[in-house]
């Protein structure tokens, strides 16, 4: 369905965004593991979170769902059923990858793929450490993609030096380590998100972190416990970028996630002169959040370069800043972020294209892009390649833009933020 987004009068006012994605997937997972009853509130109510659910309740757990929660019912680390039919994971790479470690130790066999996005997106990753404990398996295709055919394993310890950044990777080791015989420890070229160490040491597991590396002790039994989800700056990232380059607007995002891990745009929208400030910063169950205010700057913005270690803390916000970088003063340059290449679409490519559309000075590279900001946009018809990311990005290049802007999807955005146009309506 065809969306088409035109230029805005000031956006004003205090939102909620949705639950964070990454924080929702791990309360599913690490409470079906559990003792006892998980209760999460502020679950993010989304399809990649959906299939989740889907999966674990195909491995007899049961998961009850109101408006007001979500009840997880535990089995413990050894209470999962085998499955009757292939485990679907929809278009979620972090239940795929998450769920593989977890599988890897269970005493039966079992098969599990994803949607024709999945079926693209790199497997091997997690594939090589998990064979490198012990685990069977293998892909169906031989092609390091899904179809995964998972056979249970006793698992081994390993000291493993992951070739990216990732908190998929990272995670499904840590959570196979859950089962091992020794300690695992998992090494990385740059810090990813932390969200599995947080929460795991939450339901009672020995995990340590020290610099880049990431530890876990085996575990006899983890605990329930209750989860307050908070809202996910990735989907904020969308109405920061929007106050900051709609005239007159002044907006406030309350109880967000802000965690170090995560929060890259936050620095980077400093860095490029956005007027954004933090407000009732606190700790929720173990993650900071704050409440974030924002100010039209768009005569402000400047360029800059988005590189290094600050990579993986804003992965997914890069498609929103390059729109921020289109209004910028000067040249933005981002690079180091080559991972953009195996998301739900090739992200470099889809803002290359989309946004010479719009008439943006935009270059291509292998690991990212150069934006050299010219203060405006033209309207024009864009693909959103079935991304959920790319469609809300150029939404929000919609409001600012020359003329009109048509979205050739609106659907996609359901994998993350159902809400989404709903929310920029009311504003």
């Amino acid at each position: 369905m065809k969306t088409v987004i035109q230029k805005t009068s000031p956006l004003k006012g205090t939102i909620t965004v949705p639950g964070d994605k990454s924080i929702s997937h791990r309360s599913i997972m690490f409470g079906a593991l559990a003792e006892g009853v998980t209760r999460v509130t502020n679950f993010l109510m989304a399809d990649d979170c959906l299939s989740t659910i889907s999966v674990f309740r195909k491995m007899g757990i049961t998961i009850d769902v109101s408006d007001k929660e979500i009840l997880v019912h535990g089995k413990g680390l050894h209470g999962l059923s085998k499955p009757d039919e292939t485990l679907y994971t929809g278009n979620s790479g972090t239940t795929t990858r998450l769920i593989s470690g977890i599988l890897a130790a269970q005493d039966f066999e079992c098969r599990l793929t994803g949607d024709a996005s999945i079926e693209k997106r790199p497997m091997k990753r997690i594939m090589t450490p998990l064979s490198m404990m012990g685990a069977d398996i293998v892909s169906e295709k031989d092609n390091g993609c899904v179809p995964l055919i998972i056979k249970g394993k006793k698992l081994h310890a390993i000291d493993y030096s992951s070739p990216v950044a990732s908190a998929q990777v990272k995670s499904s080791v840590l959570l196979a380590g859950l089962y091992a015989d020794g300690i695992t420890s998992v090494t990385e070229p740059a810090l990813s998100r932390n969200h599995t160490e947080v929460m795991l040491k939450g339901f009672g597991a020995d995990v340590t972190s020290n610099g880049l590396t990431a530890s876990i002790k085996p575990a006899s039994n983890l605990y329930a416990c209750d989860i307050d989800v908070p809202s996910d700056i990735s989907s904020a990232a969308y109405f920061i970028v929007a106050a900051l380059l709609v005239p007159g607007s002044e907006l406030l995002i309350k109880n967000v996630g802000i965690n170090p891990t995560r929060a890259g745009i936050i620095e980077i929208v400093k860095n490029m002169g956005g007027k954004i400030k933090l407000q009732n910063e606190r700790i929720s169950g173990g993650e900071k959040t704050a409440d974030i205010y924002v100010e039209y700057s768009r005569d402000c913005l400047k360029g800059t370069t988005v590189s290094g270690d600050i990579i993986p803390a804003l992965i997914d916000e890069i498609p929103v800043i390059a729109i921020l970088a289109a209004y910028a003063s000067g040249t933005t340059t981002i690079k180091d972020a080559a991972e953009l290449h195996v998301k739900e679409c090739d992200r470099i490519d889809a803002m290359d294209n989309n946004l010479k559309i719009l008439g943006a000075d935009i270059t291509a590279t292998d690991d990212g892009m150069i934006i050299k900001g010219n203060g405006h946009l033209n309207g024009g018809t864009i693909k959103s390649y079935n991304d959920h990311r790319i469609s809300m990005s150029f939404a929000i290049a919609g409001l600012i833009s020359d003329s009109p802007v048509t979205i050739d999807d609106e659907k996609c955005v359901s994998i993350s933020y159902p809400t989404f146009f709903s929310t920029l309506e009311s504003l």
